[in-house]
């Protein structure tokens, strides 16, 4: 059976911003999906110790005061997220996240805030395998016009998104798209999931390199894309 009919799991986060190496975490939602049909979830609510910003809120509607009151320890629930990311991992079962780049990258600024062993010291090797339907749809299908956010590609695939901006329904989104991403595009299918891992990593890095010289070309002498994937572990370059 092609990989994307066994099993994979749904990963995404809701934060405090959108640099990922600066923001926390506010909620994070690990979801076992086989074939399109969930058959597990965790979902964590954390107290990201700072103020959750009110545009950050106005996304995904979670406040300071009931992070606080409600949330565990921030240290805890990202200890726990990695804890279980490695697990599948360790067992090859692919790990699929919409723009994976930046919620591995958050997941692990977390970690080296609260001085936690990164996903690398916790598995011996890089995180892999990762399946980013962003990565693989911008490949796919370049020359397709529209936006690219969750929103839009899960209604070009015919995915039902229920509760955007939540962690759990972005998670299952992000697995189902996988999905249907494989079943448009045989070429993707029949990639192994370690392969297709290698594949985003050179798709990831090709499209940074093609941005960066449209923002240069723009005007923006200075610009800089970071084209690492799915992990990026300073905020060296960034845009």
């Amino acid at each position: 059976m092609a990989w994307h009919r066994e099993l994979m799991i749904g990963f995404d986060l809701e934060t405090t911003g959108t640099d990922p190496h600066e923001a926390r975490i506010v909620t994070g939602a690990v979801i076992e999906v086989a074939d399109g049909h969930v058959l597990g979830r965790r979902e964590w609510l954390a107290d990201p110790g700072v103020e959750i910003p009110a545009d950050a809120v106005a996304v995904h509607g979670i406040s300071s005061e009931r992070a606080a009151a409600e949330g565990k320890p921030a240290d805890q629930v990202a200890d726990a997220l990695a804890d279980v990311l490695v697990g599948y991992w360790r067992t090859g079962v692919p790990v699929v996240a919409y723009n994976a780049a930046f919620d591995l990258t958050l997941l692990g600024a977390e970690l080296r805030r609260h001085r936690l062993p990164s996903l690398r010291d916790r598995l011996g090797t890089d995180p892999a395998p990762v399946v980013d339907p962003y990565t693989i749809d911008r490949w796919a299908e370049r020359y397709r016009p529209g936006k690219r956010n969750l929103e839009a590609v899960c209604a070009e695939y015919g995915v039902v998104l229920e509760g955007a901006h939540d962690a759990a329904a972005d998670a299952l989104a992000a697995a189902r798209l996988a999905r249907a991403i494989a079943d448009r595009h045989p070429k993707i299918a029949a990639l192994g999931p370690a392969e297709l891992h290698r594949r985003q990593i050179e798709w990831y890095a090709a499209w940074a390199a093609d941005f960066q010289s449209f923002l240069r070309r723009k005007g923006e002498a200075d610009a800089v894309v970071d084209g690492r994937w799915p992990l990026r572990e300073s905020a060296a370059q960034k845009v």
